[in-house]
């Protein structure tokens, strides 16, 4: 059932100090998807911001750091490559880290691209 009141335009804010990386993204990602929303509906990308501050004091232990590796493939024989999450945080920064940890748990479907360009990553 569709409502006939159009959603306002929401800002959520997510402090990340001093929490882990996960309990961060999934909280975001919930946001994002509107499950907050007294107009939630899974066919409409609400017009919800999510801004996450802090991201540089996420809680990350050296081993997932070191340990997690972001893998994907270029389409050439021989094209599979590996990142590790120290490598992509040194090139690119923790703001990349958090967003593909976010874009994980956002459904595969037409709405996830909208839905990721309302997230915003301070460090």
């Amino acid at each position: 059932m569709t409502s006939n009141t159009k959603p306002s335009p929401t800002i959520y804010t997510i402090d990340a100090t001093d929490r882990t990386l996960g309990r961060v993204a999934s909280e975001a990602a919930s946001a994002l998807l509107g499950k907050k929303s007294v107009h939630f509906a899974k066919n409409q990308a609400l017009p919800v911001t999510v801004v996450i501050e802090n991201a540089s004091k996420l809680h990350l232990p050296a081993r997932r750091t070191k340990g997690k590796v972001y893998t994907r493939y270029t389409g050439y024989p021989g094209g599979f490559r590996k990142t590790s999450m120290e490598e992509m945080i040194t090139k690119k920064g923790i703001a990349e880290v958090v967003k593909k940890t976010v874009d994980g748990m956002i459904p595969r479907n037409k709405l996830r691209k909208p839905r990721m360009k309302n997230l915003i990553v301070n460090a």
